[in-house]
């Protein structure tokens, strides 16, 4: 199911804090037009840790973002991520397809750190080798658990769930979609979501890297309620830059920077085992993506941290969008949390 290809899906990315839609249509070459887009807001409690916690309110969500958007179309791509998902790059002497489908399940016992009965498996071949070499195989396990809770609050929404990808996987399609593939540089792809970053390295145009980090948008709101004893709903207005009991975006702007500073130490610790364990050359630039990217200047933040150029990915770079199909100024404001779900919806059958 993890890498399997599907036609005509719809990306439908489901976070801890919204349920984010994009329907894409390919047009020759490669390229796509935007044909939907929306999000809406899921209650915190309905997710929590990326494991659903209340289905019939993930339920409703996506029910209520098919019926604004207008969706026909069935089949829908999701995707996941957390300490329930596992990816690894393993080294394994090269071997034809048909025996490498056949012994996988033993090799990745030795990698998985759960019940090899409790996940889904999937890989490819990264690097064949020659007769007599070894071939670098990803491998992905997915606990069964999750990947069926995700299929089912789908399929209760009346859809298909066509395909399940991984989150940083996604990240990685929908930045290649729009910036291509540079095998001269290195690019940490960051995806701040609510409560997880997922971290998507790239050398040699190539991913050789991934993490998910707990860290997110969460801590943001966090830190507000704590520093001026508010409520979740007016934190959130707050971090959007609504005016909220006497506080504005100029006043709690030291409370942002604050967190923001962590999130940097944070990615900051994972770069370091990157370039420690991996002998890549230093990373070169950073993307970052998710509703955490505007966050409290996060982007200058990161620039003054680490000392590289460091942009906000927009998803929508080289997808054709139309005015009359989805509001412009709610794309342009939208658009860095749509990262994933592009992602999701440049998937399609036969590749």
């Amino acid at each position: 199911m993890l890498f399997r290809k599907a036609k005509n899906l719809v990306g439908l990315d489901i976070g801890s804090s919204a349920v984010k839609l994009v329907e894409l249509k390919e047009g020759k070459e490669g390229t796509f037009q935007l044909v939907k887009a929306g999000m809406e807001v899921l209650s915190p409690e309905a997710i929590v840790d990326g494991a659903i916690m209340d289905s019939s309110l993930v339920v409703e969500t996506i029910s209520r973002l098919l019926a604004s958007t207008g969706v026909k179309n069935p089949n829908v791509a999701v995707s996941v991520s957390g300490h329930s998902v596992i990816v690894k790059k393993i080294m394994l002497p090269t071997m034809p397809e048909e025996e490498l489908s056949e012994s996988i399940r033993w090799e990745a016992e030795q990698y998985v750190p759960f019940d090899i009965n409790d996940v889904y498996l999937d890989y490819v071949v990264l690097d064949p080798g020659a007769v007599g070499e070894t071939m670098g195989v990803l491998l992905v396990a997915a606990k069964k658990e999750k990947v069926d809770d995700f299929k089912n609050v789908v399929t209760q929404a009346g859809r298909t769930p066509a395909l399940v990808d991984v989150d940083a996987f996604a990240l990685q399609n929908c930045y290649e979609v729009n910036y291509g593939a540079d095998p001269g540089r290195v690019v940490a792809l960051v995806n701040v979501g609510a409560s997880v970053m997922n971290v998507n390295i790239l050398a040699q145009g190539q991913t050789v890297f991934w993490r998910d980090i707990t860290f997110g948008g969460n801590q943001f709101t966090d830190a507000l309620q704590k520093a001026y004893s508010l409520n979740f709903e007016q934190a959130e207005s707050l971090k959007r830059g609504e005016p909220v009991a006497g506080q504005t975006a100029q006043t709690i702007q030291p409370v942002l920077t604050g967190v923001a500073e962590d999130a940097a130490a944070e990615l900051q610790k994972t770069l370091d085992f990157f370039q420690a364990t991996s002998g890549a050359e230093r990373v070169d630039s950073i993307m970052i993506s998710g509703g955490g990217a505007k966050a409290a200047h996060l982007e200058d933040v990161l620039k003054d941290k680490f000392g590289l150029p460091v942009e906000v990915l927009n998803p929508f770079r080289s997808i054709f969008t139309d005015d009359r199909a989805v509001d412009a100024a709610w794309l342009s404001e939208a658009s860095p949390s749509l990262a994933i779900a592009v992602g999701l919806g440049v998937r399609k059958i036969g590749e």
